[in-house]
C-alpha cells in the first residue's frame, strides 16, 4: 500500500492530538502545545507586595459610603471659632475616653461610628500621617477647606459620614475623641503597596511578559512554533 502523503500525514497527527487532548481543562490555552497545562508564571506568587496586603474585609462605608455623597458642608459648622480651646485633662484619660467614642455607634444618626470606617486603618489616605492641619480631598470636596485641624476634621466626621451634629467645642467628648484620633494617627504608617505601588514597576515579568511561543522562551530549541512566530 503505498506511503500516506505528507500532507494527509500531519492533518492525521492533528487529529489525533485532539483526540489525546479532548476533555483535557487546558488544551485550548497554548496553541503550541495543545496537551500542556497552563504555565505558572514566574512571578505568579513572588510579588513581595503581595502578601503583604492584607484581604480587605467589606467596607461598610463602600458603594453607599455617605462620605461619597456631593453634599456641601457649611464649614462654619466644623471650624474652630476664634479663641476657643479644646478641654482640657489627664491625657491618659482624654485618650480612655476617647476610644470609647470612637467605637460608640450612638453618636451618629446613622448607625456609623468612627470604628465602622477606619478599623484597622482603613480608608485613611497617605496624608492622614502628616501633621495637622493639612489638606483632606474630602474636607475641600465638601467644605471648601484648603486645610483643616485635627478637631475640626473629628467634627466634620461627625457631620458628614455619621450624618450628627457637631459636638461643644469646648466638651470633654471633644477633647477626648479628638486626643484618641491623635493617637491612632501616630500608629499609622502608609502601605507602600497602595496607589504608586514600588512593587508595580519593578515586577521582573510585568514589562516584558513572554507567550508561550516566544523565541526566547526557555523551551525555544524545542518549540516548533517558535520559529514561525
Amino acid at each position: 500500500m503505498p506511503s500516506t502523503h505528507p500532507v494527509v500525514r500531519s492533518t492525521l497527527a492533528a487529529s489525533l492530538v485532539g483526540l489525546a487532548c479532548a476533555g483535557s481543562p487546558a488544551r485550548a490555552q497554548n496553541p503550541c502545545a495543545p496537551c500542556a497545562p497552563r504555565r505558572t508564571s514566574p512571578c505568579a506568587g513572588k510579588t513581595p507586595c503581595a502578601a503583604k496586603v492584607p484581604r480587605a474585609a467589606p467596607n461598610p462605608c463602600a458603594a453607599k459610603s455617605p462620605c461619597a455623597a456631593a453634599a456641601k458642608v457649611d464649614p462654619k459648622l466644623v471650624t474652630r471659632p476664634q479663641g476657643t480651646r479644646l478641654a482640657s485633662g489627664d491625657k491618659a484619660v482624654l485618650v480612655a475616653d476617647g476610644q470609647r467614642l470612637w467605637n460608640d455607634k450612638a453618636l451618629s444618626s446613622n448607625g456609623l461610628s468612627c470604628a465602622s470606617c477606619h478599623t484597622g486603618n482603613a480608608n485613611f489616605s497617605a496624608g492622614f500621617a502628616k501633621p495637622y492641619p493639612h489638606h483632606v480631598a474630602m474636607a475641600e470636596e465638601q467644605g471648601g477647606f484648603k486645610r483643616i485641624a485635627l478637631d475640626e476634621m473629628v467634627q466634620f466626621c461627625l457631620v458628614v459620614p455619621m450624618a450628627t451634629k457637631p459636638m461643644a467645642w469646648n466638651s470633654k467628648d471633644l477633647a477626648a475623641l479628638t486626643a484618641y484620633t491623635g493617637v491612632v494617627q501616630a500608629g499609622f504608617k502608609p502601605n507602600p503597596c497602595a496607589a504608586k505601588s514600588p512593587c508595580s514597576a519593578k515586577r521582573p515579568c510585568a514589562a516584558r511578559s513572554q507567550g508561550p511561543c516566544a523565541a526566547k522562551s526557555p523551551g525555544a530549541a524545542r518549540n516548533p512554533c517558535a520559529a514561525k512566530r
